[in-house]
């Protein structure tokens, strides 16, 4: 779960700068505790605090604005809650059929459990997973079922985008790649994407073949909000466009440079 949605504290400055970006520049904390739900003195060490950290400014007595830096903070907020919630929308109760992989034998109209394998949806016969549904056919155990009527929040742990930097060809290419890295970086991960000619050769000379080289950047996301912890060996030129992705997109990631000294 994102974290404003975890600490209080985060979701009460939040509440508080979205409230004063609406009534700026003259705000009456008084307002602002009653519509956040808190007392009029915890508005003013919100406040107090919030102006610190420069998310606020004041220009005299009950004056304030949102910062810039005020306004990419709730909009980064804002961001990873929308993608929360996206994911939310596609687990919860009352979807009206959903496919899933058979995680056993299965019976029309059985009582089933769903998790999330891999990234993929199962059906299974185990009913303590938190989200329940009814299979709408027989299935054997690898085939795909119909589930329907399902409720409950289907568990999932959004995964993190390992990014691994490699250098372009005028800086010497997968040649100054440390490919010792690269393999202990690339261990036992699913899936596994490249970005630029200088990267897929990168993981050619330790004899891995990337599962995308074609829209990978989508890939690598699509494979993060789906439970799994992706990699993609990326040209150092592309780093900054890769990583304005993954931030639109709330992507939790991470970069290790993988170049030669």
């Amino acid at each position: 779960m994102v974290e404003i949605l975890r600490n209080k504290n985060l979701t009460t400055r939040f509440q508080i700068l979205v409230e004063i970006a609406a009534k700026q520049p003259n705000i009456q904390q008084r307002d602002i505790a009653k519509t956040v739900n808190v007392t009029p003195q915890a508005v003013s060490d919100y406040v107090k605090q919030l102006l610190k950290d420069g998310l606020l400014i004041s220009s005299g007595r009950s004056r304030y604005r949102v910062s810039t830096e005020g306004v990419g903070w709730v909009l980064k907020q804002l961001k990873e809650a929308q993608e929360y919630f996206n994911s939310v929308e596609k687990t919860v109760s009352n979807i009206k059929v959903s496919a899933a992989i058979a995680a056993c034998s299965l019976s029309q109209g059985q009582t089933v459990g769903l998790v999330m394998r891999g990234g993929l949806l199962f059906a299974t016969d185990d009913l303590g997973v938190g989200a329940k549904g009814i299979a709408v056919s027989d299935a054997t155990e690898g085939e795909d079922v119909g589930v329907t009527n399902i409720q409950g929040i289907i568990s999932l742990e959004i995964g993190k985008v390992t990014i691994l930097e490699v250098p372009n060809m005028q800086k010497g290419g997968s040649k100054k790649v440390d490919l010792d890295r690269l393999r202990s970086a690339s261990r036992g991960r699913k899936p596994i994407a490249s970005v630029g000619i200088e990267a897929l050769i990168a993981l050619k000379r330790i004899r891995i073949q990337p599962d995308y080289i074609y829209g990978a950047t989508e890939a690598v996301i699509e494979a993060a909000n789906s439970g799994l912890s992706p990699v993609i060996v990326c040209i150092d030129e592309e780093i900054p466009i890769l990583i304005k992705r993954l931030e639109e997109a709330g992507t939790k990631h991470t970069l290790l440079d993988l170049r030669l000294a």
